[in-house]
């Protein structure tokens, strides 16, 4: 029935300088591309999902990381620069976008030939959400010009667990990028 396009926490406390988890600029650089791949697969008939944090503020994630992206404040706001595209909004409060959702739902119900995977962070909520998309036998393309973290050498391994344990296909929106 066409594909859908995850984009993953793509917030205004991740992306925006001075907020508590901002993942840095190599974050900000993917905006651009990101758009591109929305624009594209929305050109082609795909349909968009945005995941996002949406904690309590007492949530026992803020036990390992500084409260961030609490729900109804603007840190869990999609960024402006996304926020026009169509789409419902997932809120999580676990890494996986599937933990407590009815992400599962929403996807049976699209029946997605595959699903295009892009957000932050690479190693953590966009890992574990291709980890449950796999486990449930969806074929997954992450695109490497797409993620972000705040840790390169994470980035690297999220990317690299992925490709070789969880068997998503790792791909560019721009081959002239560098991931």
């Amino acid at each position: 029935m066409g594909d859908v396009v995850l984009v993953i926490d793509m917030q205004r406390g991740f992306l925006e300088e001075g907020n508590p988890l901002f993942c840095g600029d190599a974050a900000r650089k993917i905006i651009p591309r990101v758009q591109k791949l929305l624009d594209r697969e929305l050109a082609r008939g795909s349909k968009i999902i945005f995941t996002a944090d949406a904690h309590a503020p007492d949530d026992r994630e803020f036990e390992m990381w500084p409260p961030h992206c609490v729900k109804g404040t603007e840190e869990a706001e999609i960024i402006a620069e996304l926020a026009s595209y169509p789409g419902p909004r997932v809120h999580s409060t676990r890494y996986s976008g599937f933990h407590g959702t009815d992400l599962a739902e929403r996807l049976e119900e699209l029946e997605p030939e595959k699903i295009h995977v892009c957000g932050v962070c690479t190693d953590i909520c966009v890992m574990h959400t291709v980890a449950d998309a796999r486990a449930l036998d969806y074929e997954v393309h992450v695109y490497t010009d797409c993620v972000a973290s705040f840790d390169e050498e994470m980035h690297r391994f999220g990317l690299k667990h992925m490709e070789e344990i969880l068997g998503a296909e790792l791909v560019s929106v721009d081959p002239q990028s560098s991931s």
